[in-house]
């Protein structure tokens, strides 16, 4: 069976990686092979997650390549010789351009610490999201797995899932949680779900 060809874009710890390995070593993910990691971080932990997990690596800078244009030209070719079929962000810190987005149109997920549209859109990552959750006093927050256009976050939802809201969550107990009941779920799912797609669609 053909598979749809995974590569997962890093900048941090890669426990979102972690969670799509630990995924795909259970069987959960049959139609989607982890085929590359690219980091734009060099000493990011999630290198050294991919390298224990056998998957090959690409570190890419912005800054060393010269700015957006060239970063993306590099990053394209990357996929390209890759072969890859999806791209999956997973605390990926850098915004990619709409010609880059256009250009994987429905081929790239993001996954978003937030039911989108609530805190979300530029600004809006890491602790931010959560810190805003709770300074907004809302009951319920979770996390969206969405497609990537030109516009931060604004991409067409694929899952979410909704988490509780404790009366004495801290941003960082919050963002554990979300990221426990929330994120190490939804994202695997997702990656199935698109990569069942597109091998349909590639065999008609």
């Amino acid at each position: 069976m053909r598979r749809a060809r995974v590569a997962v874009l890093v900048s941090g710890g890669g426990t979102n990686l972690q969670a799509l390995i630990d995924a795909a070593a259970r069987g959960e993910m049959p139609h989607a092979e982890l085929a590359l990691v690219v980091s734009n971080v060099k000493d990011a932990y999630a290198l050294t997650r991919a390298e224990k997990a056998g998957l090959p690596t690409v570190t890419l800078s912005k800054r060393a390549l010269g700015g957006q244009e060239a970063f993306e030209a590099a990053l394209t070719e990357a996929l390209e010789a890759a072969a890859i079929d999806l791209i999956v962000l997973a605390g990926f810190m850098t915004i990619l351009s709409g010609a880059f987005t256009a250009r994987y149109d429905h081929r790239i997920l993001n996954i978003h610490p937030s039911l989108i549209p609530s805190f979300c859109g530029e600004g809006f990552y890491g602790l931010r999201v959560h810190e805003a959750a709770l300074r907004k006093g809302v009951k319920v927050t979770g996390a969206t797995v969405h497609f990537v256009n030109e516009i931060p976050d604004g991409g067409e939802i694929i899952l979410q899932k909704a988490v509780n809201i404790r009366e004495n969550d801290t941003p960082e107990t919050l963002q554990k949680r979300v990221m426990r009941l929330a994120e190490w779920k939804l994202l695997p799912r997702a990656v199935e779900k698109i990569s069942t797609e597109l091998v349909m669609r590639n065999e008609e």
